[in-house]
């Protein structure tokens, strides 16, 4: 049985009316049926008819295909009649690809020539005879193409550039068409947005064991039509970069060939975070390709670490809210600035263990990825507002430690706090969205490292560590100071060793072992302790707030010995 797709064209107006219905993943290609109400060409008065057999999923049947279109580039086409024909095209390629999941890749390879050998006889069908110049372009969801044409009497100097969506080309078409006899020439530039699925960057054959990352859409540009297609000068194609791109990495302006990706003929020229600029001494099918080292293999005892720190952090975060929440507190204490470092941190923290564990999941989808980098950009960065809130607050306390008996007052009102705390966080957040919106959604759904776009983290951290350290300084100043003046009863009553202790973890809670991060390098031991360190705020919270608080013991005495009494009952 042959199932038939039917192109008949005509030049009426008449619109093109296409069915596609899809019932098994067997049959991709066998299930798509279109039918184009009938259009002529421009040169031939036979209509155009391409047949696919039912149960089309192989190689051959794709053969088949494209060599039926094939045989219809050599006259001259509309841009409805070539886009019509080319989505069928892809399309088929797609589905056919899908049905082969277990490829190989010498079959990857054989798709991908035989797709673009069909799109550039395709698009050949849009050149056609002019004396000055002309230009056709059309874009569709999986390629996008421009064709220049110039003629013998054309007066223009150079030929505008080519572009498509994420990439251009600039080549000297008026000194080739100057080579020809005729004096014409014409130019077709593609740029495919689905290509790498079939020329992977694993065809990149180097000598160095890399991480290799497609950086733009795969192109391609060719002379149809032209007898003397030999290069005036280099051409230049400037390629937008795709993903994000590694200060680290190596990139290479690379050619097809058959079946690998080679370098001969090919340069950077320049390069920047958001695109490279490509030079090359022949036409081909190009690409851009980012060699990374790989990174040392994962330390599972590490991991392992760093999985039961956070967890242990996140428990002592939930117990210190617990207490806040529900022991009595003495009128002048002031939570308000601990517990909302508890929130702020345990929300962030819990959130990016979350992404990591579901990152492979997370990662496909890319806004959603984005909105957690920026949601993470907020808590962290609320948590450290709140904790030079904190810090200012405990300086002020410490400066007002010798006058015991005087009535306590809030210095600010815990509403006005709140505000500071969030809404400074959220401005910087929504300022970095609106200066580069592009700038969340690392591969770890983290802030991305190019174009310096982490420093509207780093900025404002770098700020508060160095004014905490500052106050910390002035905190241990002024209270070694004040103890010493403080009458010798007063004096005996302090424990020296909880001092010490809680003077050591109100460091950790003002967060300053996040300088810690700025030294780490390669360091084992730094990293572990910046880890250890940073991941047990919640700890030092709960032990200096609640375990060392006379009061606060005292309720969770009562608080035990009733849960004992209601046991035994």
């Amino acid at each position: 049985m042959v199932d038939t797709l039917q192109f008949k064209m005509k030049l009426s107006a008449e619109k093109s009316v296409v069915t596609d219905t899809m019932t098994a993943a067997i049959t991709a290609v066998t299930n798509i049926t279109a039918i184009f109400t009938t259009v002529r060409t421009e040169t031939s008065s036979a209509g155009i008819n391409i047949t696919l057999q039912e149960g089309c999923t192989g190689q051959t049947c794709l053969q088949n295909l494209l060599g039926q279109i094939e045989n219809i580039s050599s006259q001259v086409l509309s841009v409805t009649t070539v886009t019509n024909i080319l989505t069928v095209a892809l399309n088929a390629s797609e589905k056919i690809l899908d049905s082969s999941s277990s490829a190989s890749r010498a079959e990857l390879a054989s798709y991908g020539n035989l797709v673009l050998k069909t799109s550039e006889k395709l698009i050949s069908t849009l050149v056609k005879p002019t004396d000055t110049n002309d230009s056709v372009s059309f874009t569709l969801p999986a390629v996008e193409g421009q064709v220049f044409m110039v003629g013998p009497n054309v007066t223009l100097v150079k030929i505008p550039r080519l572009d498509t969506t994420n990439s251009s080309v600039d080549i000297d078409l008026i000194g080739i068409a100057k080579n020809n006899t005729e004096g014409s020439a014409a130019v077709a530039f593609m740029s495919y947005t689905i290509m790498e699925n079939l020329l992977k960057p694993d065809f990149f054959n180097t000598s160095n064991d890399t991480i290799k990352t497609m950086m733009s859409t795969v192109i391609s540009a060719t002379l149809p039509k032209t007898t003397n297609t030999k290069l005036t000068k280099p051409v230049n194609f400037i390629l937008k970069h795709i993903r994000e791109f590694d200060p680290n990495g190596s990139l290479s302006c690379v050619y097809w060939n058959i079946n690998e990706w080679l370098v001969d003929g090919c340069s950077v020229l320049e390069t920047n975070s958001s695109y490279t600029v490509c030079s090359c001494d022949h036409l081909s099918t190009f690409a851009l390709i980012m060699q990374t080292s790989r990174p040392p293999e994962s330390d599972s005892q590490q991991g392992l670490l760093n999985l039961v720190c956070v967890i242990v952090g996140l428990v002592f975060f939930t117990l210190a809210l617990l207490t806040f929440a529900l022991c009595q507190w003495s009128p002048g204490v002031n939570n308000v600035a601990r517990i909302n470092i508890c929130i702020s941190l345990l929300l962030a923290q819990l959130l990016f263990l979350l992404t990591q564990e579901l990152l492979s999941l997370i990662q496909r989808q890319k806004v959603l990825c984005a909105v957690i980098a920026g949601l993470l950009h907020f808590l962290f960065l609320s948590g450290f507002v709140w904790m030079f809130i904190e810090a200012v607050l405990l300086y002020i306390c410490v400066k007002n430690l010798s006058k015991i008996s005087s009535k306590k007052r809030e210095v600010l009102s815990s509403g006005l706090l709140c505000v500071i705390g969030y809404v400074v966080a959220l401005a910087v957040v929504c300022m970095s969205v609106v200066l580069v919106p592009e700038g969340y959604g690392s591969k770890h759904c983290w802030i991305k490292l190019d174009k310096g776009f982490i420093w509207s983290f780093l900025g404002p951290v770098c700020v508060i560590l160095a004014l905490n350290m500052i106050l910390f300084i002035n905190i241990v100043i002024t209270l070694n100071s004040t103890l010493k003046k403080l009458n010798a009863e007063v004096s005996q009553m302090k424990q020296t060793k909880v001092m010490v202790f809680k003077t050591l973890a109100q460091l950790v809670v003002l967060g300053c072992p996040w300088i810690l991060g700025f030294f780490i390098n390669e360091s084992k031991v730094l990293e572990i302790l910046f880890l250890i360190l940073n991941s047990q705020q919640g700890t030092f919270i709960f032990l200096i707030y609640c375990v060392l608080n006379n009061e606060v013991r005292q309720q969770y005495w009562k608080f035990f010995r009733c849960l004992c009494c209601v046991k035994q009952h």
